[in-house]
């Protein structure tokens, strides 16, 4: 029997958790925001070396990893860092990320 009290489903989030930031672009991305007020950076404001479309992947997969939350507001798309969930389920991995 084993004795690890992980279940597959938080093992799973912990990985895409560590795929989402392990990306120098999404570091980017999660530094951008947290020197930033929630709200005030669209996705279209971000200078980073890449093209549109991956840009929008690495927007998703921070959403998908919980670290990012986004809303339309007329033709813009705006940014938030989810830190303080984020944090509950990963105490310590952001800092860590945002230190580097």
């Amino acid at each position: 029997m084993s004795t690890d009290s992980r279940t597959p489903a938080a093992d799973s989030d912990l990985q895409r958790a560590l795929d989402a930031v392990g990306d120098p672009v999404r570091r980017s991305i999660l530094r951008q925001l947290a020197d930033a007020d929630p709200w005030t950076i669209a996705c279209g404001q971000f200078d980073l070396p890449v093209a549109k479309s991956t840009l929008t992947h690495h927007f998703r997969s921070l959403v998908d990893a919980g670290l990012l939350e986004q809303r339309d507001e007329g033709n813009r798309r705006m940014n938030r860092l989810v830190r303080d969930e984020f944090d509950r389920r990963f105490p310590g991995l952001l800092d860590l990320v945002l230190d580097q």
